[in-house]
């Protein structure tokens, strides 16, 4: 089945997906961190059962897997993927995950906290991830009692998730905009009005790619909806800078501009090995060369589908025997090589 992230970029926005989260948990039991190697297990396995019984129409159809019964290359793909966080796979105790094939939507059990309901879209598709994920919620709270509080809201085991429990989130792509010298005030500024922008590999990590996630900072004092609100506006603001930005890098040098999108595809399209950093330098260089039709391909072309596969354990599942870094490296060159579409 095709996944989101296949989907190829249609417009010249600069959104790469929306993502919407509700943390729960259940009240007959201890939070995650608190419960025994029994009582993880008899969780996982009540839950397994009550969402095997509901109807597609009420929860997506859905694979399960026991994490904890999972290879670690496994876990670290779903990781890059954006499909489960490193502190969810990293517990001994049992945990489960139902995901639908196209990797839209998702349940975590016992990670973090009892539940994770996630759906994730491409491009900006905020109240089409919160339909889904609310509608999932109140169908499983028919059926379990959440642990909540009149005054805090639904209990969460990181503080910073009590209150509503939702994490609405939009990934970006921003290169123009994080070039300038004044990326970092403008970020602060917009962090004081409930926003957070940060790298998606974490504070500190270098941002090779130009990605970068919005997402809010409060989840408690606010309505799910101005949450969601909150997001969106500041993503599109963003979206905005960062278009006219490259309008004018466009209008003002064309000839430069275009020559780093078709030098970028070049190494990309006929290199022989490429490290991790520099193919999604490369990539973030083309995508906006693609958005805005400088370069134009004989097929449609995801290059946030190509920035996933080149992630190390996406390249080691798709070799089937492990790699040395050199080894990966070669793979990374033949994955995109055989992938990015020839110009036209």
């Amino acid at each position: 089945m095709e996944k989101w992230f296949d989907i190829p970029e249609q417009d010249d926005s600069s959104v790469i997906c929306t993502r919407v989260r509700f943390a729960r948990n259940w009240r007959e039991y201890p939070f995650p961190g608190k419960m025994t190697a029994e009582q993880s297990e008899e969780l996982v396995g009540r839950l397994c059962r009550i969402f095997k019984d509901e109807p597609a129409d009420r929860l997506p159809a859905s694979e399960f897997y026991y994490l904890n019964r999972m290879s670690e290359l496994d876990k670290a793909a779903l990781r890059e993927r954006w499909a489960l966080t490193k502190s969810a796979t990293s517990g001994e105790m049992s945990a489960g995950l139902f995901i639908t094939g196209d990797e839209k939507f998702s349940i975590l059990i016992n990670g973090d906290d009892h539940i994770r309901i996630q759906a994730v879209e491409k491009g900006l598709s905020m109240e089409e991830c919160f339909s889904r994920v609310n509608a999932a919620d109140d169908t499983i709270a028919e059926r379990i009692e959440y642990s909540f509080d009149e005054k805090y809201g639904y209990l969460t085991s990181y503080p910073t998730n009590v209150g509503t429990g939702l994490r609405a989130s939009v990934l970006m792509h921003l290169p123009c905009l994080s070039r300038r010298k004044d990326f970092n005030s403008l970020t602060a500024e917009m962090g004081r009005f409930g926003t957070r922008i940060r790298g998606i590999y974490g504070e500190g990590a270098e941002n090779f790619g130009s990605l970068y996630q919005v997402s809010n900072q409060r989840t408690l004092g606010q309505t799910e909806t101005e949450i969601t609100d909150l997001v969106v506006k500041a993503a599109k603001e963003l979206d905005a800078q960062e278009r006219r930005l490259r309008k004018e890098a466009l209008s003002k040098r064309p000839v430069a501009y275009a020559d780093e999108v078709y030098k970028s595809y070049g190494v990309l399209k006929y290199a022989r090995r490429l490290t991790r950093r520099d193919a999604l330098e490369f990539l973030s260089h083309v995508l906006p060369g693609f958005r805005d039709g400088i370069v134009e391909t004989k097929e449609p072309c995801s290059v946030y589908a190509l920035m996933l596969g080149i992630q190390p354990a996406n390249l080691l599942k798709n070799a089937g025997h492990p790699l040395n870094k050199e080894e990966l490296d070669i793979a990374r060159a033949d994955f995109l090589r055989a992938r990015l579409p020839e110009i036209k």
